[in-house]
């Protein structure tokens, strides 16, 4: 359909297409969860009043603040190792690049509830740790692995040695993203190697890197979840905890899950944000917007 313009042109004027089914599709999708959120709520099974007894326990809170700290500082570890292999994997020497790439098939490989239990039970391996020069017997600092390295700890190592490897492609995937020939002119005007990463091709990487990253930093709070075998006192341990004792175990993974959802619902609110400050400049309105200042600037 066409239109007369001031210029006496005619404009295309689009019309969208109407997707009636949709809706109906929509309906049903809620119905169905409606339906079950109140099949939850009436359930005689479940003792609703023991769930907002517990709902603001104070050991139920410690936990889910334990959960956030070992999430943030497993992401803040794992990305910094991650940035450092996907740069080794990218290297041209040789060496480097089977390092990384042998780190990365290994931890992907291996089970994370097993790289836990290992590092949790690490002190049956090697009853003692000591620091000090190889193949003397010069020792700095040594004492008892059980000491050492406590539950949150093992926990923490392990989580963030496991996401390292996964986050290690993405950061990759997201390096090769940005056009080579960005980093040549940089260092054509005399920029370093570590410079033109840090300030030239990282930056740009990030609109690639970040969507992947965040639903990392989500699957992440959830799986700080299986620090449970180490004895690690973070949500699901405080649930479990507490279920032991009063047999409410349906009620409790009800208080869990509920403080895992409102977590995981706040991170996405910076995930989207950092998304979009990075993402200037691309995406689906950004031709529209190019044509509208060039229709304007005839």
């Amino acid at each position: 359909m066409t239109q007369p313009s001031l210029n006496g042109e005619h404009d295309i004027v689009a019309k969208p297409l109407k997707h009636p089914w949709r809706l109906v599709f929509a309906l049903i999708l809620v119905a169905i969860l409606g339906a079950f959120i109140w099949s939850l709520v009436t359930a005689e099974t479940i003792d609703h009043a023991m769930i907002f007894k517990y709902l603001f326990n104070k050991d139920i809170l410690s936990g889910a603040w334990l959960t956030i700290v070992l999430t943030a500082l497993s992401m803040l570890i794992a990305t910094i190792l991650a940035t450092i292999l996907a740069v080794m994997k990218l290297s041209q020497n040789p060496l480097l690049r089977i390092i990384s790439t042998g780190y990365i098939e290994f931890f992907r490989g291996t089970p994370l509830l097993l790289q836990i239990v290992f590092w949790g039970y690490l002190g049956i391996i090697y009853p003692t740790l000591s620091i000090g020069i190889p193949f003397t017997d010069i020792v700095f600092v040594q004492g008892q692995t059980s000491q050492l390295i406590s539950a949150f700890s093992a926990g923490l190592i392990a989580l963030s040695l496991n996401e390292a490897a996964y986050a290690a492609e993405i950061v990759r995937a997201g390096i090769l993203s940005v056009d080579s020939g960005q980093a040549e002119a940089a260092k054509s005007l005399g920029m370093s190697s570590t410079y033109t990463m840090r300030r030239i091709v990282l930056p740009q990487a990030m609109r690639v890197i970040l969507p992947p990253m965040g639903n990392e930093t989500i699957s992440m709070l959830k799986s700080t979840s299986l620090l449970a075998s180490v004895a690690v006192m973070e949500l699901y341990t405080q649930a479990q905890k507490i279920s032991a004792q009063n047999l409410a175990q349906i009620e409790l993974l009800v208080v869990a899950g509920f403080w895992y959802l409102v977590m995981n619902t706040v991170l996405s609110f910076p995930q989207r944000w950092l998304e979009k400050r990075f993402g200037r400049g691309f995406g689906p309105g950004v031709s529209g917007r190019i044509l509208k200042v060039r229709r304007d600037a005839k």
